[in-house]
């Protein structure tokens, strides 16, 4: 009854779902996952729970999965089974994905019924990069037992501005306005002057544009704030920068490994990150948000030197915009504390979607606009405001266009290795040929970033302690 349509050296559906597919009389198919298969016949499969148990919902990954619509359902407060109790359930059947067969839990099943409408769907096998595809008499044998409604959202009826910064303030304004508006739209009005931008900040931005700045000057800078001095030097004495010096001292760290640039960024970064705080709520199975941020400025600095000479922009810039690239991120949490935990909530059931899909539908804006919104608000470089609002946009070729560039190629290259959240997108040639770099120039850079993976988790959490 089953067709294989792999040879003999691609791996197979787990036995536990073949065995299974064949005891309800199922003919499946397995195919290799590939970007091309269309969204409105690949099965998303969530599972979901809450005080009463457990329920599978199955939907096209064309659509976001409205937990509030499903709430008005089911009239229940469902939200993502937490990661280890699925590990648990996909271990005891040594799978690596949740296949969207209802008969492979004892989990009742609620599936969008524009499912139905597709010839032929595509599901998890159970094993990382293989699909199956099943016709749609023998999908709807496998839901037999399970409900049919319609819950999701069209994705392609969301509309995230990607390219029109000129609407950000006033789309900004807006989704404020939207929610029982007066005390939130007080604490955007707060935002604009709390937090401010802290000393320390304001001294490195004088000193990043001023040519005739020394090391004394950004030594003296440092070492008044001495938290941020302690980390200097504790970088610079990390195994990753390979010094075989002490470091006795910021001039030390400065002089002797990190240099003036790296410095200068890397401090404006720390003190940029401590003005608001890390949300105490998070996307589960999200990368922890500073081991991101370092993660990604440290390949952004390796496709940095990797650009032709003639082209490359400000390596310690460059670098910042890595370090910042999420900060929409932390500002979303401090301006809409109420509604943050809703867009985590929806991130963890809607893994098939960019983030941007979410926000859009919530709030009206993205953390990108957000974001960029704020750093010109503080002022900062325009290239990092720009790095931050269009590094969603890999055909963004307008001014400072290396920036983003470098960020939207960076975060691509890392969530293929499972780092940060979101589905896995292509590296189009044209964004690699705008920055003059090869893809297996791309992929040796961050192969060699990740090669220190450990040395890097260590950086990045002297960036998460208590402030």
């Amino acid at each position: 009854m089953t067709e294989v349509a792999l040879d003999t050296a691609t791996p197979h559906a787990p036995s536990v779902i073949r065995l299974l597919l064949d005891k309800l009389g199922v003919a499946y198919s397995e195919v290799v996952e590939h970007p091309q298969l269309p969204a409105a016949s690949r099965v998303q499969a969530v599972l979901l729970d809450d005080e009463i148990g457990a329920l599978l919902v199955l939907f096209p990954q064309s659509q976001l999965l409205d937990l509030n619509r499903l709430a008005e359902l089911t009239g229940r407060q469902l939200t993502a089974v937490s990661v280890a109790r699925l590990k648990q359930m996909l271990d005891k059947h040594n799978l690596k994905a949740l296949p969207g067969i209802p008969a492979l839990t004892s989990s009742p099943c609620q599936y969008e019924k524009s499912l139905l409408d597709a010839e032929r769907v595509y599901i998890q096998s159970g094993e990382t990069g293989l699909l199956l595809e099943i016709e749609r008499a023998y999908f709807k044998r496998m839901l037999v037992k399970a409900s049919a409604s319609s819950f999701g959202l069209k994705v392609e009826d969301i509309s995230p501005n990607l390219d029109r910064p000129h609407d950000d303030t006033r789309e900004i304004s807006q989704a404020v306005q939207a929610f029982t508006a007066r005390r939130i739209q007080k604490r955007l009005e707060e935002t604009i002057e709390i937090p401010p931008l802290a000393d320390t900040a304001q001294k490195i931005i004088k000193l990043r544009v001023d040519p005739n700045a020394s090391i004394d000057d950004i030594t003296g800078v440092v070492e008044t704030d001495p938290a941020l001095a302690a980390q200097v030097v504790s970088w610079a004495a990390s195994p990753y920068y390979g010094s075989t010096h002490k470091i006795r001292s910021v001039e030390d760290a400065i002089v002797r490994v990190l240099g003036f640039d790296l410095v200068i960024n890397l401090a404006l970064g720390l003190a940029l990150g401590k003005t608001l705080s890390l949300p105490k709520d998070h996307p589960q199975q999200a990368t922890p948000y500073w081991q991101q941020s370092i993660y990604t400025a440290a390949v952004i600095d390796g496709l940095t030197r990797a650009m032709p000479r003639t082209e490359r922009p400000e390596a310690g810039l460059t670098y910042l915009a890595g370090l910042l690239h999420n900060f929409g991120y932390l500002l979303l949490a401090h301006v809409f504390p109420p509604h943050f935990s809703l867009i985590c909530r929806h991130l963890e059931v809607n893994p098939h979607l960019c983030h941007t899909y979410v926000e859009q539908h919530l709030l009206g804006i993205s953390r990108e606009q957000i974001g960029a919104w704020l750093m010109k608000l503080w002022d900062m470089p325009e290239e990092l405001s720009a790095a931050l609002r269009f590094q969603n946009d890999p055909a963004y070729d307008g001014e400072y266009s290396a920036f983003p560039n470098l960020v939207c190629l960076t975060t691509r290259l890392l969530r293929a290795r499972g780092i940060g959240t979101g589905p896995q997108e292509e590296i189009p040639e044209e964004l690699l040929e705008r920055l003059g770099i090869t893809r297996d120039k791309a992929e040796e850079v961050v192969n060699k970033v990740l090669e220190a993976e450990n040395l890097l988790r260590e950086l990045a959490s002297q960036f998460q302690a208590p402030h």
